[in-house]
């Protein structure tokens, strides 16, 4: 960016970063008298490995340069204009950086590039510093090297998100790019406010007395008979709220679920009768084989020249071969489940250009088909899930950044000691929940409990974010386990990775139901300080007042 002699560049490589301040090439005493009126400054970002500050004689004697690992805050000053003032983590300042002529608050979005900026408790105008960890992106990188975890590495490797990112050794750069800005933690969980604007003399509440986690218990499935009984004469479901929590409490038996997941799923209005579905089933049908056809006719000799289409065949074949082969509705050589696995993604392909096929969508498919039986019935419902998780297989990814900042957030709240245990293991931001959150736990339960658990997280009860508190109970059951045994980054990464099929639904789903009705009762310390925490969800959990 450059206004005169005045030039502002950002370069994002690999290896660690600084910023460094000069006079651009000109007329040197120009240059000074301009200096005296105004303290404007030329920020350049640039790659470096070295790290110490550095004030050159054949440069400016108002030439820094600093490594942004080495800064410890900023602390953004208005007299008219703006100033910042950057404090390194030996305590010393530098000098002021004066924007006269405005670019302060692009060159702090871009320096939220490389490091993350969060509000002091103490100081609002104070922006905290931290930078991603060396020892994040080797452990990543010797994670997938390293011979002593050869079958972790084969499932990395297979797993959609490892792919999704283009290599795991790369997750640090977008965990750290996602987990960054003020504006971006305004909105961490819906329901969920953190006031970030204290009073003078208050704080924000960092504890909260959570009390006795309630004993939850749960239900018997809901039988075909007992479904029945929530239809009119004419097909159209009633005592609907009723019905959900039945769902929530206990399931479905597989019977109900053919019909009843086209419901929770959106597919099937509630309030429609029998004949009303009739009529959009026969309408969503035509719909589905029109977009089927679109690819099925694209000829050889064009889908050479569609390279966009060809890559999505391609992805899905090779996803479609390897999705759950050990269930017996996929099992075996030209298997006709297969095949309509297939057909739908390359459809979804067509419903969808812009999104089109991202690895891990077939994970999400694959239990909805085998429910369905039926291929424009799985379809409608895919695509309706598919609305729910979309940003999750987005090219930025922004629904797993809220949801990795939520979780956050949510375990720093209901257990501090373990979030900073976490936290001084470089693991504070749960990024091994990574997969967890990405494909809603396919990967980490039998098969029949996650048709258990996504007809318990479809009725919407008692939380939309009902996962993040699955994540939790989760967790709280592991940390025991990874406090007593002073487990390090590698240690749990890999044992969370190894809870894979050896987590009971039943319990999990007990204990975060529980932390929801644990968190509904808690009570705020101190009325005196701002930070409440109100609810987890408007509709459904409140904090009173106090």
């Amino acid at each position: 960016k450059k206004s005169g002699t005045k030039t502002l560049c950002v370069l994002h490589q690999d290896s660690s970063s600084v910023v460094e301040w000069t006079q651009c090439p000109g007329d040197r005493s120009q240059q000074l008298l301009e200096t005296q009126h105004s303290y404007e400054t030329d920020l350049v970002f640039v790659s470096s490995l070295t790290g110490s500050m550095n004030h050159s004689h054949e440069r400016s004697r108002w030439a820094f340069t600093f490594s942004v690992g080495d800064l410890r805050s900023i602390t953004v000053r208005e007299e008219g204009w703006t100033f910042l003032i950057c404090k390194l983590k030996d305590s010393s300042s530098l000098p002021a950086l004066h924007f006269h002529q405005g670019g302060s608050r692009e060159f702090l979005d871009n320096l939220r590039r490389f490091a993350l900026l969060t509000e002091s408790l103490d100081d609002e105008t104070c922006l905290l510093l931290s930078t991603p960890n060396k020892t994040l992106s080797q452990s990543f990188e010797n994670l997938l090297d390293d011979n002593n975890f050869v079958c972790l590495l084969q499932k990395f490797r297979k797993d959609p998100y490892v792919t999704t990112l283009g290599g795991f050794s790369k997750v640090t750069n977008y965990l750290f790019d996602a987990l960054r800005g003020a504006e971006e933690q305004h909105q961490l969980i819906p329901g969920l406010e953190i006031n970030q604007q204290e009073e003078p003399g208050f704080e924000v509440i960092t504890r909260i007395d959570l009390g006795t986690r309630p004993q939850v218990t749960r239900r018997e499935p809901l039988s075909v008979e007992d479904w029945a009984k929530y239809q009119d004469p004419e097909g159209r479901m009633i005592n609907i709220s009723q019905l959900k929590q039945a769902i929530f409490k206990g399931g479905l038996y597989h019977a109900v679920r053919k019909e009843a997941w086209k419901f929770l799923l959106g597919y099937f209005p509630w309030d429609s009768t029998l004949e009303e579905r009739k009529a959009l089933q026969r309408t969503k049908t035509d719909e589905y084989f029109r977009m089927k056809l679109q690819w099925k006719s694209v000829s050889e000799e064009q889908e050479r020249r569609n390279s966009r289409l060809r890559d999505y065949r391609s992805l899905i074949e090779k996803d479609v071969n390897r999705t759950d082969r050990t269930n017996r509705f996929y099992e075996g050589i030209d298997n006709p489940g297969l095949v309509l696995l297939h057909d739908i993604l390359m459809t979804y392909c067509m419903f969808d250009f812009d999104l089109g096929y991202v690895q891990g969508m077939s994970d999400l498919l694959s239990p909805i088909l085998y429910v369905m039986e039926n291929e424009v019935d799985a379809f409608w419902c895919f695509v309706s899930f598919m609305d729910q998780m979309h940003q999750n297989f987005e090219e930025q990814m922004q629904g797993m950044k809220n949801q990795l900042i939520q979780l956050s957030l949510l375990l720093r709240l209901l257990d501090l000691v373990f979030w900073n245990y976490l936290e001084s293991q470089d693991s504070g931001y749960l990024y091994f929940c990574f997969r967890w959150l990405l494909i809603r736990f396919k990967r980490e339960l039998s098969f029949q409990d996650v048709l258990r658990l996504w007809e318990v997280m479809w009725t919407g009860l008692p939380c939309q974010n009902f996962h993040l508190l699955v994540c939790c109970a989760i967790l709280d059951s592991e940390k025991q386990k990874i406090m007593e045994e002073n487990f390090g980054f590698n240690e749990i990464l890999k044992h969370i990775n190894e809870l894979s099929m050896k987590l009971d639904i039943e319990e999990i789903l007990q204990k975060a139901e529980g932390i929801c009705l644990q968190i509904k009762g808690c009570k705020v310390r101190s009325a005196a300080q701002v930070g409440v925490l109100r609810s987890f969800n408007s509709s459904t959990v409140s904090v009173p007042e106090t």
